[in-house]
């Protein structure tokens, strides 16, 4: 992919911004949105983004900063699932804290918030208490949103535990949207300044890009990344009354701003802090793009990606008929179609000839790559093996795995373990490819083809397994699907 995004520029500019906001309040609660590590969809976008260019920024300011991460005990209640990854937002919360600390960036706590009592957040609690993390609890705030003199008073805010934080820079992160950072923020400034502390708010969120057009194919994409939220980018006629220049923003913080102007205005006694949601940001990311069509056109394989997404979530019961017409609305609003990717029509071609489905991938030069499915390995398995053997120049009628070994795990899965589909998946295809790489030459040279899958784009003919969606996660394989499943058989 034609890249067209410089991040270096972006961090540099990110970092004189944040630093700018912590000098003109003195202590700064930053919002941050979006993920720290593996900003996958700022990167699929922004062809050249850095996917972990947030906590590269971070680590950048660890001297001045500290972390609090947020999550809602609701979403621990539920299991919410992080989709890029297939793992809860407890997990990725606990990842976060191993990755980070590693780092030597402060880790201040965890907050719990909306918690009601839930079993499944006391436990969490418990679960990192005992690890040494330190744990608070935010209940509802009282009067939000519309009773203000209540939410900034000893009744709303001030029934929050107040967090002491030693740095001019807290950042509050969260493992995904909806997780009450902007709650913990404001109730931290509130307490801070009943302390006598002068401490003020702002928010880092890279999408929608505020200095970009409304339907700019990359503000779109973040509507079809936010289609089950419903999501609505607007201009922000705060912006526009304040300074008569257009600016983009979404419809939850254009709607909430007079509410937070008017909760920061009476913490601080100061009505004129900020005179538009857009002003609450400290996004550069508008600045750092240098060729629009490369970005254009990234943005909108985004759409298409995530629409295909989106109706394989609604087969699986995932998504509601509500999400797939906001998908198909943004599909229209730029005549986009799933042929427009490439590696649909080339899956789809390879699937017509076979029962067993196929999958397409695209490689690095463009060069497209397909498989099929067999009695002896799945789709997905067979076209990672054909990439790697053209990256690695080694000739089609080559067999990396040799048929002698290939049969006794089709015999275990089967006769053994009962497996309906006595096929290897990818991951167990890997794995047998790394034990002939000991002694193999040529399966030595195609296993180490593989790290040039990263970034690759993908298309099977059918819904994969978990392990095969896992395997090419892990792989850095950008995957989309036909809504199909491969039998009628509801255990697939």
């Amino acid at each position: 992919m034609k890249y067209g995004f410089d991040s270096e520029l972006y961090m540099q500019k990110q970092k004189e911004q944040i630093l700018k906001r912590i000098s003109q309040f003195g202590k700064l609660y930053l919002e941050f949105g979006g993920k720290l590590f593996d900003d996958l969809h700022a990167a699929r976008v922004l062809p050249g983004f850095d996917k972990a260019a947030k906590i590269k920024l971070l680590t950048s300011l660890k001297d001045e900063s500290e972390l609090i991460i947020c999550i809602s005990a609701g979403d621990i209640e539920r299991n919410k699932i992080r989709a890029d990854y297939g793992i809860t937002y407890g997990t990725e919360v606990a990842r976060m804290i191993d990755n980070i600390s590693k780092l030597g960036i402060s880790i201040n706590s965890v907050v719990i918030t909306m918690f009601e009592n839930q079993q499944a957040a006391i436990s969490y609690k418990n679960k990192l208490e005992n690890r040494g993390i330190k744990v608070y609890l935010h209940r509802k705030t009282e009067g939000y949103p519309h009773d203000v003199d209540t939410i900034v008073s000893d009744n709303g805010y001030g029934a929050n535990p107040y967090i002491p934080t030693t740095k001019p820079l807290v950042v509050v992160s969260a493992p995904g949207p909806g997780s009450g950072k902007l709650a913990t923020c404001l109730s931290q400034v509130y307490h801070e300044n009943k302390r006598g502390n002068n401490a003020s708010y702002a928010k880092f969120e890279t999408f929608p890009i505020w200095n970009i057009p409304l339907l700019h194919p990359v503000n779109l994409a973040y509507e079809a990344a936010t289609a089950d939220l419903q999501d609505i980018n607007k201009v922000d006629t705060f912006h526009y009354d304040a300074y008569g220049t257009m600016a983009v923003n979404y419809n939850r913080d254009i709607e909430a701003f007079p509410v937070v102007k008017a909760i920061l205005s009476k913490i601080s006694n100061d009505s004129d802090i900020y005179k538009s949601p857009t002003d609450m940001g400290v996004n550069m990311a508008g600045y750092c793009i240098y060729d629009d069509d490369a970005v254009q056109f990234a943005a909108k394989q985004e759409i298409i990606r995530r629409y295909l997404k989106g109706c394989c979530d609604f087969k699986n019961g995932l998504a509601d008929e509500k999400t797939i017409h906001r998908l198909e609305f943004l599909m229209s609003k730029l005549s986009l179609k799933p042929e427009d990717r490439a590696v649909v029509v080339a899956a789809r071609e390879k699937g017509a000839k076979s029962e067993k489905g196929a999958m397409a991938i695209e490689l690095p030069d463009g060069k497209m790559i397909r498989g099929k499915g067999s009695d002896n390995m799945c789709a997905s398995a067979s076209c990672v093996f054909n990439a790697v053997k053209v990256l690695a120049d080694i000739p089609k009628s080559v067999k990396l795995i040799s048929p002698e070994i290939i049969a006794p795990i089709n015999k275990l899965k089967k006769n053994t373990l009962k497996d309906k589909d006595k096929a290897l998946n990818l991951e167990e295809a890997l794995l047998a490819l790394a034990i002939c790489a000991t002694s193999d030459e040529t399966a030595s040279k195609a296993l180490s083809q593989l790290k040039y899958l990263d970034g690759c784009q993908a298309h099977s003919t059918y819904i994969l397994k978990e392990v095969d969606e896992e395997a090419l996660r892990k792989l850095g394989i950008n995957l989309t699907s036909d809504p199909n499943f491969l039998s009628n058989d509801l255990v697939q």
